[in-house]
């Protein structure tokens, strides 16, 4: 498993916006798992700056995470 980053925020019910490290940004489309590996959704944008960018997770259903928890993609 690989690290995406942490929730920052979340957008209605389904759309969370997650800060990524610079150094590992994950792939479009790629599947999105938490800590306990249950299936989150999918990576549908990374954008923001070079240095910090941001990654745009849809959700499957509504989402459970918090803000501030990590976020691992497969």
């Amino acid at each position: 498993m690989i690290v995406i980053g942490s929730v920052l925020h979340t957008i209605g019910e389904r759309l969370l916006v997650v800060e990524c490290d610079a150094a590992r940004l994950p792939k479009l489309y790629g599947e999105v798992v938490d800590r306990r590996m249950r299936p989150v959704g999918k990576v549908m944008d990374v954008f923001g700056n070079v240095s910090t960018p941001y990654a745009a997770v849809l959700c499957k259903g509504a989402c459970g995470t918090k803000v501030g928890e990590k976020l691992f993609i497969k």
